[in-house]
């Protein structure tokens, strides 16, 4: 069967560290008020699309970012969960830099942290968002679409696998918050049919 939904990727609104440019992996931070009106801006784009199942991080802010955005969440995925940074957690990449000269987390990687937060490799993550791909492409055989709600970067790295490049390759594909992208097929090859549209909110 020709595969003809899309797997449409919504980065969930803004938060005080993304705005902030701190790592967040597993911290569960809400949506700023500007993250919130990302997140309704993002309806009307929605509405234009043909979803037929949502699946979600279990982070609140990727929770509500569905919820505003119009979407009614069909199953909460937990290997939709942003990179855990261990270490790293809470903290910029300027100041990993002071310590660490041309650190790069897409090449040197994190620190191992605590219970909380242990740390992963870009290749766990790519591996969790393996087993989430392997799970949507049988629900894509189908004219509907299949949105996934998440963070930046499992986001990017999921997006390097449909395309069949490494985890690392994640590094190529920045992605904004709460804008939509979507990934797709031509001539029975996955392609990237969107990347980082925008909802029109102002920058305050």
């Amino acid at each position: 069967m020709a595969l003809m939904g899309e797997l449409i990727l919504l980065r969930h609104g803004e938060t005080e560290w993304s705005r902030d440019l701190r790592h967040t992996g597993r911290t569960d931070l809400p949506l700023t008020e500007r993250g919130e009106q990302q997140a309704r801006a993002v309806a009307p784009l929605v509405r234009a699309l043909r979803v037929t199942r949502v699946l979600a991080s279990p982070a609140r802010r990727a929770l509500r970012t569905a919820e505003l955005a119009g979407l009614t969440v069909d199953a909460v995925d937990p290997d939709l969960w942003e990179w855990d940074y261990g270490g790293y957690e809470g903290v910029t990449s300027a100041q990993i830099r002071r310590e660490r000269p041309g650190w790069y987390l897409w090449e040197d990687g994190v620190v191992p942290g605590d219970a909380e937060h242990p740390g992963e490799t870009v290749e766990q993550v790519g591996a969790r968002v393996d087993a989430v791909l392997g799970r949507v492409r049988p629900l894509l055989g189908g004219d509907g679409d299949v949105v996934l709600v998440a963070h930046g970067h499992v986001l990017r790295i999921l997006t390097a696998r449909w395309l069949g490049l490494e985890p690392a390759a994640g590094r190529l594909f920045a992605l904004d918050t709460g804008t939509l992208s979507a990934l797709g097929h031509e001539h029975g090859r996955p392609v990237i049919a969107s990347w980082n549209v925008p909802p029109d909110v102002p920058r305050g």
